[in-house]
């Protein structure tokens, strides 16, 4: 979601601040602002709407310069997109802030502030803050003391950096439900939201525990825990590779990321396999001992995590004999639910930070679940750190706000898992070794689905004028066609829909005539004869179909029926390699259309907010 960084230096901050900006521009916003306190201990600051580009052409005509800034991308909750609601707020030209999270008793605080004089510009919850830390700032003897003071005052989620006039070489941090990093150098100090934005200036990272307070100067950090006592935190050498530039020979990072999914499982199979087995090593430490005692797995995971989770309760109950339920995050922390006996919590999460998440991890410490284990793309993450046990997928950077790499390195995660709890479960060595050998299997098969681009390429066009579209698939393939129907109406903004194919005669086929394009997955497994009635079900009513089949499975294309033949794979791995073909098709689709592949329109790549 919304981006915040933050320098202070020797040396002039504006372009740190800039190219953090950009290098935050995957998580999605709609404005984006500067402030920095110049040589005359002046607040000076540009906000714009749109893309940072038009921020940044704005500085370059007119510069800020000074030593000390903070700068964030807004993604909008509290008011609309307008340089009024963009980041940074400023009270009385003193004090600076930009916020990441939603302060839930705004309202009320607005009204006493309003009372004791202040003005407010702007229709956001972050305005809130700049005025009450002015207000604590009269009372109290510096910045720490006054931010400390206001964020007590607080209810909800932030992540917030605030600079003062009257102390130009210090930033206060403080986060709550928010993610934020600290940056150590030489002479300087940063703060961000994401270490991709600082690695340009530094590889050394201190990541902020819930309820710290950090006093962040240029040559010193000192933090402070929720309970006000001075801690230390570690300091983490990042490994981290990412160039904001880097499409390479592709034309939007999800094309890139698409074509690095054979890579990227690669790396996530990595030393985790023996020849017949996963190995438990793979969970982290202790793993073996709590698996053995699992008896339920309650997954938890919001959008296209969510759609992996239901792929994983197919393998956990038919092949590791351990049941399982699968819960939208948002849903299962506001509901009283029932814990069974020996459960074991997954959450799954590509940032290690979306908010309904992280609170679901939260809540289950206090309700009894034997262990938490997160699968999950960040190792400093909230959930990382917070998890009894972790499974890193090993991704690497993912940009493009629709999730690829991410999505099919989960699943193999979730497949390893199944043979992980199985083997305590009475899974044979044979199917143990039987599954090893599929994932052994499945980079090749991706590199096949990947390779079938141009074909798909060609069938865009045919979605060009259209306004709906319907997925359909069974088993273990019904989640798989839903995470289809998502990419597809997140990039296209095509209105889709997913349904088990079995429940065409229970309404959606009232749905269906010539305007309405139809794709099936369709591999070749137990169910592939019910799915064929399924699809002349479809075509006896003038629906134009779209069958991603196993090239075993004999369709053939008509005037109705345009089939691609995606390789042969096992039954076991056939979920991860169908993804790919429906990656490609809402990426062309896209392009047909015309949208902002990499960047839709109100959508986030880490949703840090309720």
């Amino acid at each position: 979601m919304c981006g915040i960084v933050g320098a202070t230096s020797e040396r002039r901050v504006s372009g740190i601040l800039l190219e953090g900006l950009k290098r935050l521009e995957y998580r999605g916003y709609d404005s984006a602002g500067v402030a920095i306190i110049d040589n005359a201990k002046k607040l000076q600051s540009t906000r714009r709407t749109g893309k940072v580009q038009e921020l940044a052409d704005a500085i370059n005509a007119n510069p800020l310069d000074g030593t000390i800034g903070i700068a964030h991308t807004r993604w909008a909750t509290h008011g609309g997109v307008t340089e009024a609601n963009a980041h940074p707020h400023l009270s009385e030209s003193e004090i600076a802030v930009v916020h990441n999270g939603i302060i839930e008793n705004h309202e009320s605080l607005r009204e006493q502030l309003q009372a004791l004089g202040y003005e407010f510009k702007s229709q956001t919850d972050t305005e809130v803050i700049a005025h009450l830390i002015h207000h604590e700032s009269k009372t109290h003897e510096d910045l720490l003391a006054a931010v400390k003071a206001a964020v007590r005052q607080l209810e909800g989620a932030y992540g917030t950096v605030v600079m003062d006039t009257k102390d130009p070489e210090r930033l206060v941090v403080a986060r709550s439900g928010s993610p934020l990093v600290i940056g150590l150098g030489i002479g300087e100090n940063f703060v961000a939201s994401d270490q991709l934005a600082l690695l340009p200036v530094t590889r050394q990272f201190i990541y902020l525990e819930e309820g710290d307070v950090a006093d962040v100067n240029r040559t010193s950090v000192q933090i402070f825990d929720s309970n006000d006592q001075r801690v230390e935190r570690n300091v983490v050498e990042s490994d981290g590779n990412y160039d904001a530039g880097g499409k390479g020979e592709y034309r939007h990072f999800m094309l890139k990321e698409i074509h690095e999914q054979p890579i990227a499982v690669r790396s996530t199979l990595e030393n985790r396999l023996s020849d017949t087995t996963v190995l438990d090593d793979a969970f982290g430490k202790g793993a073996s001992e709590l698996f053995k005692t699992v008896e339920h797995v309650q997954i938890i995971a919001c959008g296209t995590s969510y759609h992996a989770g239901m792929v994983a309760r197919y393998w956990l109950e038919s092949l590791a004999n351990v049941s399982c339920s699968i819960e939208i995050a948002s849903e299962f922390r506001y509901r009283k639910s029932y814990v069974h006996p020996n459960s074991l919590l997954v959450t799954i999460s590509q940032s290690g930070e979306t908010a309904d998440t992280l609170a679901a991890l939260r809540l289950s410490k206090e309700l009894g679940y034997k262990g938490s284990l997160t699968i999950c793309n960040v190792a400093t993450s909230s959930m990382v750190r917070e998890s009894d046990l972790a499974f890193m997928t090993r991704a690497g950077a993912e940009i493009g706000v629709a999730s690829t790499k991410a999505f099919t390195t989960q699943l193999t995660g979730l497949l390893m898992l199944t043979v992980a709890l199985g083997k305590y479960r009475g899974m044979s060595e044979q199917q143990q070794s039987a599954i090893v050998k599929s994932l052994q299997a499945l980079p090749a098969k991706m590199e096949e689905a990947v390779a079938l681009a141009e074909e798909i390429e060609a069938l865009a066009p045919d979605f060009a004028n259209k306004e709906h579209s319907l997925f359909l698939g069974r088993g273990n393939q019904y989640p798989i066609a839903m995470e289809g129907a998502l990419k597809l109406k997140e990039i296209s903004y095509i209105h889709a829909e997913a349904y088990a194919a079995g429940e065409l005669k229970h309404g959606p086929l009232a749905l269906i005539d010539e305007e309405m394009p139809v794709i099936v997955v369709a591999p070749n497994n137990e169910l592939l004869e019910k799915l064929k009635s399924n699809v002349e079900e479809v075509r006896a009513r003038g629906g134009l179909m779209y069958v991603f089949a196993d090239k075993n499975a004999r369709f053939k294309s008509d005037d109705t029926l345009n089939v691609l033949n995606v390789c042969h794979c096992d039954e076991i791995i056939a979920p991860i390699v169908y993804t790919v073909p429906l990656q490609l098709l809402s990426y062309y689709v896209a392009i047909i259309k015309g949208t902002d592949v990499d960047q839709p329109r109100n959508l986030a790549k880490s949703v840090t907010v309720e």
